[in-house]
């Protein structure tokens, strides 16, 4: 595409902010609405986590991507698509059933989510020479938080805000949900203009030999050596970060009298949404600037002990229950922050996993989306019963519990194998 139009900055930074912002709908945004609602935290903890299954079953359909149509045809489409499961969403809220609708459209849209996830990242390395990809992986990271910024941030508090002003939590929802319909709509306009054309972006030949490879590529990635070891520590590294994050937002809204901080929709917007994920963003890149000076390897232990340690914050919020939003900010920030430096680890993993210790593996695509299957996994199957550990335990007993449930990924740490400084630069 000879125009202006195909110049990364001009779809890069649009692409991977409509990547994020849906992930976050069905992942973040859905849990509030339907505390806002009125739904108990069992049934919330329990039918979000189900979410989570079309990221963890999405290497079985990535083939057709290849084989129909062009990745640049799947992103328009694909975004339209969400847009149109945005707008049902914001219909179905006013009525009776609205549980029960709205699920069946965040389960279209989290397939529809997944799908996109695949033509992008496809798309991102057929449209841009191999320097181009590295030098913008930083652009398409950056944009991805934001747009976790925007929805756990903005839009949480724009919800908050509308329901103080409209009377009706279920008509503030509506509201920004049509909006992001919207936007999605504007979003697929712009790239079905701004997107290039590249002519590697074609359907891959349809032949046996295809299939053969694929199934290939599967049964290589559970043939390697240690693969018990790695589906353990994919599985259990955030086996206790699965539960406490259902948890987190129905506490911060939950009233004092509940255990509950009482926070306003719009305060969980400022401290969970805006400064809770700059810190995760800031933890990350601290992360992996450390893993580059000394290998993953030396770090894995004092990186997991900062991802996990900060869990007590939420044994202190849940025992004394501040009331001042600066402190629970600073607290959300700290545990975030944790977080997200500790997470480094777990990523740098899968690269180790998919690419080999020194990067040479076959099929290193497909086992990179195997691995993010069983990261989505690892996440859904302990969050699902989560709603009803805190129901029965109270949230000082749940965030205690969070605390002892990090004792397994010590344990599929310490099985694992990792090469002398993986990781480090310049090794």
């Amino acid at each position: 595409m000879p125009s202006a139009a195909a110049h990364p900055w001009r779809w890069i930074p649009t692409l991977y902010f409509g990547q994020g912002l849906p992930y976050v709908v069905v992942m973040t945004l859905a849990v509030v609405m339907y505390k806002n609602l009125g739904v108990s935290n069992t049934e919330i903890a329990l039918v979000t986590s189900w979410l989570y299954l079309p990221w963890v079953i999405k290497p079985l359909w990535g083939p057709l991507v290849d084989l129909l149509g062009t990745k640049r045809l799947w992103i328009v489409a694909l975004q339209f698509a969400i847009g149109a499961a945005l707008a049902g969403v914001a219909l179905a809220l006013p009525g009776p059933q609205f549980l029960r609708l709205t699920l069946a459209v965040f389960w279209l849209m989290a397939f529809a989510s997944a799908t996109h996830d695949i033509a992008a990242d496809g798309f991102y390395m057929l449209a841009l020479p191999q320097r181009g990809q590295a030098a913008f992986v930083g652009v398409r990271s950056t944009c991805y938080r934001l747009a976790m910024i925007a929805g756990q941030g903005g839009l949480v508090y724009l919800a908050g805000a509308l329901a103080e002003r409209l009377g009706s939590p279920a008509a503030a929802w509506a509201w920004v949900f049509g909006l992001m319909a919207a936007f999605f709509a504007a979003l697929a306009g712009w790239h079905a203009w701004a997107l290039p054309r590249p002519a590697a972006d074609r359907p891959v030949p349809r032949g046996p030999a295809f299939w053969v490879d694929f199934g290939g590529a599967f049964a290589a990635f559970f043939r390697q050596p240690g693969i018990a070891r790695i589906l353990a520590f994919l599985l259990l590294y955030r086996f206790a970060e699965a539960q406490l994050l259902k948890l987190v937002t129905p506490f911060m809204l939950d009233p004092t009298s509940a255990g509950g901080l009482g926070l306003r929709t719009q305060d969980v917007g400022i401290a969970y949404g805006t400064v809770g994920v700059t810190a995760l963003t800031l933890g990350g890149l601290l992360g992996g600037w450390a893993i580059a000076q000394g290998g993953l390897k030396r770090l894995l232990w004092p990186l997991m002990v900062c991802m996990h340690a900060p869990n007590l914050v939420f044994v202190a919020l849940a025992a004394w229950q501040p009331q001042g939003l600066g402190l629970v900010s600073a607290a959300i920030a700290l545990e975030q922050f944790g977080y997200g430096f500790g997470f480094t680890a777990y990523l740098v993993f899968m690269l180790l996993v998919a690419g080999g210790a020194d990067g040479s593996k076959l099929h290193k695509t497909a086992h990179y989306a195997l691995c993010t299957g069983f990261m989505a996994l690892g996440m859904m199957l302990p969050g699902m019963w989560a709603g009803w550990l805190q129901a029965r335990l109270g949230y000082p007993g749940f965030f205690t519990w969070a605390c002892v449930a990090t004792l397994p990924s010590f344990v599929a740490a310490a099985w694992v194998r990792i090469p002398a400084d993986f990781g480090r630069r310049g090794d």
